[in-house]
């Protein structure tokens, strides 16, 4: 069927080969025309310019951010997985490190503790562990790993750290209660090793609190106790073995009869650290 043109009023009717023919000529001019000059090769390359060129270059920015946030994102876990390796490495040798120094602190304790044997060599000792003690900042009374097992009786003097720290007051098959010489109930019949002169011993946990404990009934009439001078267990102690040290006197005073004289006492042992003790298995009346 042909087109119809209609033109005032009149119909106008173009044939097919016609149209084709003329459609063909503007496609070959236009070839002719784009093959020949660049004509339309300014408008395109400015709309390509202004279109295609900021689209690709958000697309490539994209694409560079993402890389950038996948290698960091590498990094991260790499650095997350090294993190965790770090801690267990560094709890590894924080345990390490622990059981180091427990195993010093142990070794120093033995040190003393085989020093502390040699020092009362005349007297027979057996090593024990404390494993309890009543509440309180100060080891007043406490428990200890061996009893009528291993041949401890009530009685027994129990030594640690250069000096005196009380005796047994209770045992049982593997254990064994020590009351120290620091407890309130606790009176120790001592004198000062360098002029003999007899005095007691009281246990007091408030006045521990300063470090010390009090003693009293010291007959000094020549005036020559001083303070530093030792206290050691006296021969008439009714429970304790002679010449095992007590501490070390810390105050004098007179007291108000004029006759005698009272102060402060810094016992020998630490009483605030206490793991190890030495047991003496000699009692008093065995070794009279």
């Amino acid at each position: 069927m042909s087109p119809v043109i209609k033109r005032k009023g009149e119909s106008f009717t173009l044939p097919s080969k016609y149209l084709l023919f003329i459609l063909t000529f503007i496609c070959v001019v236009l070839m002719v025309v784009t093959l020949g000059t660049d004509i339309f090769n300014k408008p395109l390359n400015n709309a390509v310019g202004y279109v295609i060129v900021p689209f690709q270059r958000g697309i490539g920015k994209v694409g560079e951010w993402l890389v950038n946030r996948s290698e960091e994102l590498v990094q991260i876990r790499m650095l997350l997985e090294e993190n965790v390796k770090l801690k267990e490495e560094i709890a590894a040798l924080t345990e390490e490190n622990t059981l180091l120094q427990q195993d010093k602190y142990e070794l120093n304790e033995l040190r003393d503790l085989f020093l502390l044997d040699g020092q009362y060599g005349d007297y027979q000792k057996v090593g024990a562990r404390v494993i309890g003690r009543d509440a309180g900042n100060w080891y007043s009374s406490f428990i200890i790993d061996k009893g009528e097992e291993d041949g401890f009786v009530v009685d027994m003097n129990v030594i640690a750290g250069g000096g005196l720290v009380g005796r047994i007051t209770a045992v049982g098959p593997n254990w064994s209660r020590v009351t120290s010489i620091i407890s309130d109930n606790s009176k120790v019949s001592g004198m000062t090793l360098s002029t003999k002169d007899n005095l007691i011993i009281y246990g007091d946990l408030k006045q521990m609190a300063q470090g010390c404990i009090t003693f009293g009934q010291l007959v000094d009439s020549q005036n020559k106790v001083n303070e530093g001078d030792k206290i050691v267990t006296s021969d008439i102690s009714d429970k304790y073995l002679p010449n095992i040290l007590i501490g070390y006197i810390y105050s004098v005073d007179k007291d108000a009869n004029n006759l005698t004289k009272s102060g402060l006492v810094i016992p020998a042992v630490d009483f605030e650290h206490l793991s190890e003790v030495l047991v003496i298995t000699d009692m008093k009346q065995s070794v009279r």
